[in-house]
């Protein structure tokens, strides 16, 4: 079982150098945060994806896919997408997991915060999403938390789409980007 509350900040999530951000955060409240890779590839940007990396609508992005787990319980599904001129042939495209983290590696290959847009909405899951997750059923509702990072150059470079469960709470954003 999930706790009913997590208080979380998005600052660690975007900063290099920083190691397992969510193993971190979960052991300073005395649990264990761990992620399975559920996939990494090359696909066809979604809508919106592609809207959000200035990118034309039938163009190849990589994708990752991760199950985020709190003391081995799911309490996120996570997507994360990056233009294939940046990710492809990187680890970003691979199956297992990344020494020092995507955020280092994209800070590595030159690719650093500049702005961090956030959206936040609830909706109902997906099929695929309440299985991951672990719900019930499709009719208890989602919270997704949509990122956006862009380059200080103005290009946007990763966008990621994270869904918990709508028991989860609350998210706190605190971020300044150096």
């Amino acid at each position: 079982m999930t706790q009913d509350r997590w208080i979380g900040s998005s600052a660690p999530y975007i900063a290099s150098g920083r190691g397992d951000a969510w193993g971190n955060e979960a052991a300073k409240r005395g649990h264990k945060g761990s992620q399975r890779i559920l996939g990494a590839g090359t696909t066809t940007a979604p809508h919106a994806v592609a809207t959000a990396l200035d990118l034309a609508f039938d163009s190849p992005v990589v994708i990752r896919q991760r199950l985020v787990l709190l003391d081995g319980q799911p309490i996120e599904y996570a997507q994360s997408y990056w233009p294939a001129d940046i990710a492809t042939g990187t680890a970003l495209a691979q199956q297992g997991k990344i020494r020092g983290g995507a955020v280092t590696l994209l800070a590595n290959l030159g690719y650093t915060p500049g702005t961090v847009d956030e959206d936040i909405q609830t909706r109902p899951p997906t099929k695929e999403e309440a299985e991951a997750l672990n719900l019930a059923s499709t009719s208890e509702w989602v919270l997704t938390l949509t990122r956006t990072i862009t380059a200080p150059d103005g290009r946007p470079y990763e966008v990621s789409v994270m869904v918990s469960p709508g028991r989860i709470g609350r998210h706190h954003y605190s971020m300044k980007v150096d």
